[in-house]
């Protein structure tokens, strides 16, 4: 905490990109570093989380503690304890696993490729939990100019082939060829990725998957839908919630945090993305960008 005139001293003589905000975000006092990364920076102007997250080398000061700072206490212990719970389920089970490994009779190659298993959910979490917050924090850029979207949506979807096959789901391309999307290519490849990942392991067997991206006035659209299983009005609203896992999902082997990934990086790009179901009448995710 700084007053007005030790924080103009301060970033006077700051060789860091430094910048001091009261309460409600406004700057108060800045250094020559961080004029540079900002551009306008003068006193009064108001820096809202977007801009700061877009330069994780920029330090901030309060004069006075950040009004957010309670809530992001508390999203922070909430956010941390249910990676905890997450990782508690894997490792128990690897636990049960090994100790089955002394027991007689035990078909201990079976357990170990069961052990390997779990191990390697353990470090799909992790994996997961580390992209979500790089994303959070804008060290992860997701918006660098615009990507022709058909040739990623193809070549995700033939590395999808072999697990669609194995659920007994049928995958299907319906993309306009000159439609981009204000996305870079890797994250355009996740945002895919997670959607058909979740479609195949929900969906159930004899369904078919569809990847549609189109252009229309407002924007391009990329949407994935499903004739499988569909999701419940109580479920529908929490889809893309950290963690959250419908009775359906309970058992399964996601990590929990694939679409609130996918609604992260589309609202990052401009856009916004919704889902639509019903018992019996498959999922619809529809991701719609703005037009450039």
């Amino acid at each position: 905490m700084v007053n007005e005139e030790r924080a103009r001293a301060l970033t006077a003589s700051c060789g860091e990109a430094l910048v001091v905000l009261d309460s409600e975000r406004r700057v108060v006092a800045v250094s020559e570093a961080a004029t540079t990364v900002l551009g306008e920076a003068e006193p009064g102007r108001r820096l809202d989380d977007e801009l700061v997250a877009a330069h994780p080398d920029l330090l901030v000061l309060f004069l006075e503690s950040a009004p957010e700072l309670p809530a992001y206490q508390e999203l922070r212990s909430g956010f941390t304890a249910a990676v905890s719970h997450e990782l508690r389920t894997p490792l128990a089970r690897l636990l049960v696993l090994l100790e089955s490994a002394d027991l007689p009779d035990a078909d201990v190659g079976e357990l170990l490729e069961q052990a390997k298993r779990e191990v390697e959910q353990a470090g799909a979490l992790i994996d997961d939990v580390i992209f979500l917050g790089e994303l959070e924090t804008g060290r992860e850029v997701v918006a660098l100019g615009h990507t022709r979207a058909q040739p990623i949506v193809e070549e995700v979807a033939s590395s999808f082939e072999e697990r669609a096959n194995h659920s007994e789901i049928t995958l299907e391309i319906e993309a306009d060829g000159n439609v981009e999307l204000p996305l870079r290519p890797r994250m355009l490849r996740v945002v895919v990725e997670n959607l058909l990942a979740n479609a195949i392991r929900y969906a159930g067997r004899g369904s078919t998957c569809v990847v549609e991206v189109t252009a229309t006035a407002e924007g391009p659209v990329l949407t994935v839908s499903d004739t499988g299983k569909g999701v419940g009005s109580a479920d529908l609203p929490r889809l893309f919630e950290r963690f959250y896992r419908g009775d359906q999902a309970r058992t399964s082997r996601g990590t929990g945090l694939g679409l609130a990934i996918v609604k992260h990086v589309v609202t990052s790009a401009g856009g916004e993305v919704e889902a639509t179901s019903g018992p019996g009448r498959g999922l619809t995710v529809v991701a719609r960008f703005p037009r450039t």
